[in-house]
């Protein structure tokens, strides 16, 4: 058991069971004489995989048993009770025959999740059309399965209960399994590409993909004419990743009409393609025709494409470098991923840029693009947001002519408090899943079995009220207090944490920021929707779907406040 053994007269044989499941977890077990509560309790946790068993708690009986000396006297079974709880698997709703849960958390998935969290507790198990899912909303439980530290979690894409099945490749850092011998390789490359001193090095080509766009806002605002604000942010993250990923020009804004590129276009197929297939059933993805067959050849159709656009990639240079100059050296992740060398001079194989090209498109494209539509959201939602973030902006001397470098871009203290705060209420990214390795109880007293798929919900996460204060309030000076500067790490994960966290964070924070630093200065936004917003339920991020805007050009801007405390 891993307990210190004692020679002492009294005998440390005893029986234990979990309480709630006393049949099947019956053990005799030779404590010992421990030490202490927490010698003894860390045994007892390492014996039926309890991962907080700082939470144990002994009764029998006689009453509980609070110190050692009253456990090694107990003559009579003993029961464990994790955080004052029996033990018992996680519930959910009971469900029809062969569908399941589904139209109970089917369409709005969001609000039926919390729903179902608010009935059940902290984590629930559901049926979709066979399909069984466990889902948290507690940080404390999301914490243990994204550390993947003590061989309790993994990331297992090729698991048919991963919501990445369906477009799952061990090959690429996003989407492969931990445990496979290629993640070690993508993820001593990839990640350099997108760090700080990197997205640094590509904050110029932001801001020019960015104005690009100004023609065609001037054009229809000059038409009287509103917009599809996820559309026409679909067109602008999608001129941005182009530029940033494959240094190719998708021509979004040629034109106000100007298509979406047949890159954009099948990604957003893939996303729809696989929420549709891994909503459902394993049965519903062996499926030879329909949405299954169709995002096969979504998959392969992209690759070709990608593939072609590889070739023609712009290059500074043809010389090989080491990671680190080759990430402030390259015009794009292309360029980089093609030249770059460890410290053995090794470099990603062919096959392995294709794959993680493809990844960093798919990963990047739909969740920026639905950040930023949600963050004009919130700019024309919640009162006073936009005049503030303008303020800020002349404050800190922005001008037509500016050029947003990556310092001034950080130093705005509001800028960031507002993003923060839009990413907790209305964040882009619904779940990462992650899968038990073993069977084992978490803190709560939940046990779930070994291969279980265990899915935290960021959205239900960043609104707990058990962690946040009013927490559906739209609220950016939250983020100054010292009750959220102090929160619970897990309790605001929009790019997930651990080992798999999202490693393009500090791509999608500058670029949202510089976004939002020139459409700001340049427009004043205005709502014309007459509805209230939804999003798509049949989607991999959530996306909105009725953001209608126009983006009015300034004639005219407040002037500098008379005090500002500058943050460099």
């Amino acid at each position: 058991m891993g307990l210190k053994q004692h020679s002492v007269k009294q005998s440390g044989l005893k029986q234990f069971y979990l309480l709630g499941d006393e049949s099947a977890s019956r053990r005799e077990m030779d404590i010992g004489v421990p030490r202490d509560m927490e010698d003894l309790k860390y045994g007892i946790g390492a014996e039926y995989t309890i991962v907080k068993p700082e939470g144990i708690a002994f009764q029998a009986t006689s009453g509980h048993l609070d110190t050692v000396e009253a456990v090694l006297a107990c003559e009579t079974p003993i029961a464990i009770t994790i955080d004052g709880n029996a033990v018992t698997e996680p519930r959910g709703p009971t469900g029809l025959p062969l569908i399941g849960n589904f139209y109970e958390i089917f369409p709005d998935h969001l609000g039926n999740h919390q729903r179902l969290f608010r009935k059940y507790g902290p984590i629930i198990k559901t049926n979709n059309l066979g399909r069984i899912n466990y889902f948290t909303n507690d940080p404390d439980i999301s914490n243990i399965a994204y550390l993947e530290s003590h061989g309790l979690f993994t990331k297992k894409t090729s698991d048919s209960g991963s919501p990445l099945y369906g477009i799952r490749d061990n090959s690429a850092l996003f989407t492969c399994d931990t445990e496979t011998p290629s993640f070690a390789l993508t993820h001593k490359f990839v990640p350099p590409s997108m760090s700080p001193k990197a997205v640094r090095h590509y904050a110029p080509l932001m801001q020019e993909s960015v104005q690009s766009s100004f023609p065609v806002f001037d054009a229809l605002d000059k038409a009287g004419l509103a917009i599809n604000v996820y559309q026409f942010m679909v067109k602008l993250s999608g001129q941005l990743l182009c530029k940033f990923v494959l240094g190719h020009d998708p021509h979004h804004f040629d034109a106000p009409n100007s298509p979406l590129h047949p890159i954009m276009l099948i990604l957003g197929q893939l996303l729809e393609l696989n929420k549709a297939v891994q909503t459902r059933g394993d049965w519903y993805g062996k499926m030879p025709f329909g949405a299954p067959r169709a995002l096969q050849h979504a998959r392969l159709e992209i690759a070709s494409i990608v593939d072609d656009l590889i070739e023609v990639c712009p290059r500074n240079g043809n010389e090989d470098l080491p990671m680190d100059q080759a990430a402030l050296k390259a015009t794009c992740l292309v360029d980089y991923l093609t030249r770059a060398t460890d410290s053995k001079g090794d470099k990603l194989p062919y096959d392995l840029v294709l794959t993680n090209t493809l990844a960093v498109l798919g990963a990047g494209f739909t969740t920026i693009s639905a950040l930023m539509s949600w963050q004009i959201y919130c700019l024309m939602t919640y009162k006073g947001q936009q005049e503030r973030l303008l303020q800020e902006l002349v404050d800190y001397g922005v001008t037509a002519d500016v050029v947003y470098t990556p310092e001034l871009v950080e130093s705005m203290p509001f800028l960031d408090k507002f993003v923060k705060e839009a990413l907790r209420i209305h964040s882009p990214a619904f779940q990462a899943g992650r899968n038990a390795k073993k069977d084992m109880i978490l803190p709560g007293g939940y046990k779930i079995p070994k291969g279980a798929v265990l899915i935290p919900i960021f959205p239900a996460i960043h609104t707990n009220p058990s962690h946040w204060r009013d927490p559906e309030r739209f609220d950016p000076d939250r983020w100054d207090t010292e009750e959220v500067k102090n929160r619970h790490k897990a309790a605001y994960t929009p790019f997930a944490m651990g080992p798999r966290g999202c490693i393009g964070y500090n791509y999608a924070l500058m670029q949202t920021k510089v976004v939002l630093c020139n459409m700001i200065y340049r427009y004043h936004w205005e709502s014309t929707s007459t509805a209230a917003v939804e999003y798509d339920p049949e989607f991999q991020v959530i996306r909105p779907l009725n953001i209608y805007a126009r983006a009015i050009k300034r004639t005219e801007w407040p002037s500098k406040s008379p005090v500002v405390e500058m943050s460099a």
